[in-house]
C-alpha cells in the first residue's frame, strides 16, 4: 500500500509539473505574435524576423549544445526533423501567416494541429481512433470555417490561411519529436540538447532562405508601433527571442515530455486564446462575433479530439480522460 500510494503521488506530481510547464509554454508562445507583427509591419520581411528569433535562441542555447554534442552522433534524424518542423517551419509559415491576416486568425487556424495529431495516431501509427476524437475534428473544421467566415467568398486572404495551415502541420512535428524518446529511460535523448540542436538547425536553414544580409537592419535601431504607441524594436526582439522562443520551446518540450502529446496540445490550445487576447488589446485586432465562437468551437473541438485520443500502445479504441492517459503513461514506463 505505502509503495503504491508513493507511486500515486509521483504521478501526480509529475502530472501537475507537465501542466504548469505547458501553462507557461502556451503563454510564451502566445505572446509572439503581438511583438512580431509590429517589427514585420515597421519594414523588417517575416522571414527576417523569424531569422533573428531562432538564430539569437540558438545563440542562447549554444552552450547546451556544446554540452550535449554526443546527440549529433545518437539521434541526427531526431535534430534535422525537429530543427526543420518544429523550429523553422513553424515559426516561418506563422510569421509569414501573420503579415497577411490577423494574429488570432493565424494562430486559430494553426490550431487544427491538435485534430492533425490524431491523423498521424491513425493513418501513420495505425492505432484506432475513437468516435470522441472524431467528433473533435469535426467541431474543429467547422470552427475553422466560421474563423475566416468562408461565407464572405474570397474576402478572406487565401494565402495567409494556407499560411496558417502550413504551420499547423508542421506543428504536428513539435508535438510528434517532442516526445520521441520519452518513455526510454536513460537512453532518452536530453530535451535541452535536442531544442539547442533543433534553434542551430532552423538557423541555419532559415540563413539560407531569409538571406538576412539583405535585412534592414536600422530597424532594429528605432521603435515600432503598437496600436499607437512606440516601443522600441529591440525590446520586441528581446522578448521574442529570450521569452517567446528559449522559455518557450524549454516549457514546452519538457511538458510533453511529463505528459503526451494529446494533453500537452490541450494545454497548448490556451495559446490560441492568449495570442487572440494579446492581440485585441495591444495591436486592436478585433475579430467579430461569430470568429469568436468559431474560434471556441476550434478550441473545444481540439480538446475533445485530444483528450479522446487513444494512450499509446492501446489495442482498441478508448476515451479516457488526461489523468488516466498520464497515469498508464506512466506504469508504462
Amino acid at each position: 500500500m505505502t509503495v503504491g500510494t508513493s507511486a500515486s503521488g509521483a504521478v501526480g506530481r509529475g502530472r501537475g509539473v507537465g501542466l504548469g510547464l505547458a501553462l507557461v509554454s502556451a503563454v510564451a508562445f502566445g505572446g509572439s505574435g503581438v511583438a512580431a507583427k509590429p517589427l514585420i509591419e515597421a519594414g523588417l520581411d517575416p522571414l527576417h524576423v523569424v531569422w533573428l528569433r531562432v538564430t539569437g535562441a540558438a545563440l542562447v542555447m549554444l552552450p547546451l549544445a556544446v554540452r550535449h554534442r554526443a546527440l549529433v552522433r545518437r539521434r541526427p534524424a531526431l535534430l534535422a526533423g525537429f530543427g526543420l518542423l518544429a523550429v523553422a517551419g513553424v515559426q516561418a509559415c506563422y510569421f509569414a501567416a501573420i503579415s497577411r491576416v490577423p494574429v488570432g486568425v493565424a494562430l486559430l487556424v494553426e490550431y487544427l494541429a491538435p485534430a492533425l495529431v490524431l491523423g498521424w495516431v491513425r493513418f501513420v501509427q495505425r492505432r484506432p481512433v475513437t468516435r470522441g476524437a472524431a467528433l473533435g475534428v469535426v467541431l474543429a473544421v467547422a470552427g475553422l470555417a466560421c474563423v475566416v467566415e468562408v461565407w464572405s467568398g474570397l474576402s478572406f486572404d487565401a494565402v495567409g490561411l494556407s499560411l496558417a495551415l502550413a504551420a499547423a502541420c508542421c506543428q504536428v512535428g513539435y508535438f510528434v519529436l517532442s516526445d520521441q524518446g520519452g518513455d526510454a529511460g536513460d537512453e532518452a535523448p536530453d530535451p535541452l540538447g535536442v531544442i539547442a540542436y533543433g534553434l542551430l538547425v532552423g538557423a541555419l536553414v532559415l540563413t539560407v532562405v531569409a538571406r538576412p544580409w539583405r535585412m534592414d537592419w536600422s530597424v532594429l535601431a528605432g521603435t515600432a508601433d503598437m496600436d499607437g504607441t512606440p516601443v522600441a524594436a529591440g525590446l520586441l526582439l528581446g522578448w521574442i527571442v529570450l521569452v517567446a522562443t528559449v522559455v518557450a520551446y524549454v516549457t514546452g518540450v519538457l511538458a510533453v515530455r511529463r505528459l503526451s502529446p494529446q494533453v500537452a496540445g490541450v494545454v497548448a490550445c490556451l495559446e490560441a486564446v492568449i495570442a487572440t487576447v494579446l492581440a485585441w488589446v495591444l495591436l486592436g485586432e478585433h475579430l467579430s462575433a461569430a470568429q469568436l465562437a468559431g474560434g471556441a468551437v476550434v478550441l473545444a473541438g481540439a480538446f475533445i479530439a485530444q483528450s479522446s485520443a487513444p494512450a499509446k500502445g492501446a489495442a482498441e479504441p478508448v476515451a479516457r480522460g488526461p489523468e488516466k492517459e498520464v497515469a498508464a503513461r506512466r506504469t508504462a514506463a
